[in-house]
C-alpha cells in the first residue's frame, strides 16, 4: 500500500512565501510592511467584521 500525503497551503499562505521570496531576491523593493500583509490583513478583516458586529449590536440595543 502506498500512503498519500496531502498538502494543505491557504492562498495567503501562499502569497506570504511568495513576496518574502521575491523580496529576499530583490525583484521587489516593497516595504516589509507590505510584504507581510498577507499576515496582517487577514486579521485586519476579522477585526473590522467584530467591531461592525458589536457596532450593529449596540445600535440595535438602543433602538428597543
Amino acid at each position: 500500500m502506498s500512503k498519500t500525503h496531502t498538502v494543505d497551503i491557504s492562498l495567503p499562505t501562499l502569497f506570504l512565501v511568495l513576496f518574502v521570496g521575491l523580496k529576499l531576491g530583490g525583484v521587489i523593493a516593497w516595504s516589509w510592511w507590505w510584504v507581510l500583509s498577507p499576515l496582517w490583513i487577514p486579521v485586519a478583516v476579522v477585526l473590522l467584521l467584530i467591531f461592525l458586529a458589536g457596532l450593529l449590536y449596540v445600535i440595535s440595543e438602543i433602538g428597543k
